[in-house]
């Protein structure tokens, strides 16, 4: 559940840029405002506290004063007199507060025999004992913040030393902090909530100025989206002359362009398509009335002279060749239209690789090549074009023959869960970063410098990967410079059916898992 939601959050992150933009303001907006109210609070507090404080060491300095004055003019210092003087001292100071909760006074008598005398319920224990111990020892004056009663009221209380040599006090101010901590907590709560109706604000403004500009781009998206779906006469609506409008204008004279672009591509193409087809049909009759007098040239070359004899066995060979990139021509032709139907039906695909190996004996053989074939013991049936896939292992066969370099040449078959493929590895010249997926082109060649009298026709790749297409299936190639080339040839188990995982990797470093291919010749993989 939350792996499922975080991925929807995620989702939703990276596909909405409004999404983005609103998050980024709020939390951005967020951080200012905290940080400022922070600050303010901190300013607001201490001005409250010092102006608390410059009040009450005020008070205190008068009330010292007085107590001082009163305490000095005691004609006869008894205990009685004292006693009454410190409360004539507590009375009066405490009638110069403006209200009853203002201040209480608390006249502390340091020697033990003497009595305190205080105003409401402020006591001696109230006083903390580190005020009444710095009041002691400085004989100055000195404050502190402090909770006192029942129920831990704030308050702040502030001491002094009477200086009088009839009797020995100290003299504190109880002053209740009640008022101005609901000052606090009423400012606290009045920018808390103005910071948030503020940050919500400027993400609600952020997400309107957002989407003014975001509702243009995915609309552009859409329209994009719909020309790559083939509807090239899709245009944006421009509206005003903003940026906006300039970016709509500029959208649709580009797909304009494109759309023209596309259209003398699709005419080119077909031109060049019915252009290879009616050439290549047209060359039929003419190769067929040469191929007729070759082959009676070719029967008679005994009774010529050898070098009428090597000519004619040269025509021969020519004529092999430019009959079979004609055939290519036409089949490639006919991919190009869309003409292709396939003709499945079940087939082992263990005997078409057997056959293909069989037929690749001969070039094999001239080259001085063996096959290491690596087939499964248990059939591995196949819906298939048997003619086709037959003819797109061929060209791998063969193709790994000739630029093999006389090495052995790797066949392995495999069928899993994600499919069936089958692995065609040669250990000659290999390919250079970038032409695994230039080796599949027409008439391309990993070597320019290479005749063209020898290989094929440079059309069997194209061919091969045609085929592989229309079965739903791959063709995927990998190259070293030095370590050779796999080509991977991988099919569903019949048309229409999804692939997964191949069975067989196409990095030949990652088969080491796998048993090693066998040696095997073209005629015994001819009954498998």
């Amino acid at each position: 559940m939350i792996a499922e939601l975080t991925a929807r959050v995620l989702h939703r992150w990276r596909g909405s840029l409004q999404t983005r933009v609103a998050v980024t303001t709020f939390l951005l907006s967020g951080l200012v405002v905290l940080l400022l109210g922070v600050l303010l609070m901190h300013q607001i507090r201490s001005g409250v506290l010092d102006a608390k404080q410059r009040s009450s060491l005020s008070q205190l300095d008068f009330g010292l004063q007085r107590a001082t004055d009163q305490l000095s003019a005691i004609q006869t210092a008894n205990a009685a007199s004292v006693r009454g003087t410190a409360s004539v001292i507590i009375s009066e100071l405490r009638d110069r507060s403006s209200s009853p909760d203002s201040y209480d006074v608390l006249l502390l008598a340091t020697d033990p025999d003497t009595e305190s005398e205080a105003t409401n319920d402020f006591a001696p224990r109230d006083v903390p004992a580190a005020l009444r111990q710095a009041v002691t020892r400085s004989n100055h004056e000195a404050w502190t913040y402090t909770s006192v009663g029942p129920g831990h009221r704030p308050a702040l209380i502030a001491g002094g030393t009477v200086a009088s040599s009839t009797a020995s006090y100290q003299l504190y101010y109880l002053f209740p902090m009640v008022q101005e901590q609901q000052t606090l907590y009423l400012v606290e709560r009045t920018m808390l909530l103005s910071g948030l109706l503020l940050v919500l604000l400027l993400v609600a403004i952020a997400a309107v100025v957002t989407r003014q500009v975001v509702r243009p781009v995915r609309y552009a998206a859409a329209t994009a989206e719909r020309l790559a779906a083939g509807r090239l006469r899709d245009r944006m609506a421009v509206r005003g002359e903003d940026d906006l409008a300039s970016l709509a204008s500029s959208f649709n004279r580009m797909a304009e362009t494109v759309e023209k672009q596309i259209s003398q591509l699709r005419e080119l193409s077909r031109v060049q398509r019915r252009f290879v087809a009616d050439v290549s049909h047209e060359l039929r009759t003419p190769i067929t009335t040469i191929r007729m007098a070759a082959d009676v040239l070719h029967e008679s070359r005994a009774a010529m002279t050898p070098e009428l004899a090597r000519s004619a066995e040269l025509l021969q060979n020519e004529l092999d060749r430019f009959e079979a990139l004609l055939s290519d021509l036409l089949e490639i032709s006919r991919h190009d239209a869309g003409a292709v139907v396939l003709d499945p039906e079940p087939v082992d695909l263990r005997s078409l690789v057997g056959r293909a190996v069989e037929a690749a004996e001969p070039i094999a053989s001239r080259r001085e090549c063996s096959f290491a074939v690596d087939l499964p013991d248990d059939p591995v049936v196949v819906e298939v074009d048997a003619r086709r896939i037959d003819r797109v292992l061929r060209n791998l066969i063969v193709n790994a023959v000739e630029h093999g370099a006389g090495q052995p040449v790797e066949v392995c078959l495999r069928g899993g869960d994600g499919g069936v493929c089958v692995t065609v590895r040669d250990r000659g010249r290999g390919l250079r970063p970038g032409e695994t997926s230039l080796v599949f082109g027409r008439f391309w060649r990993a070597d320019p410098a290479r005749a063209r009298t020898s290989g094929g026709t440079g059309l069997g790749l194209s061919i091969a990967l045609e085929d592989a297409r229309l079965h739903g299936g791959w063709l995927q190639a990998w190259g070293e410079i030095g370590a050779g080339s796999v080509f991977r040839l991988t099919l569903p188990w019949r048309p229409g059916v999804d692939i997964g995982e191949p069975p067989l990797p196409l990095d030949p470093d990652e088969r080491a898992d796998l048993p090693e291919p066998r040696p095997m010749s073209g005629r015994e993989t001819t009954g498998v």
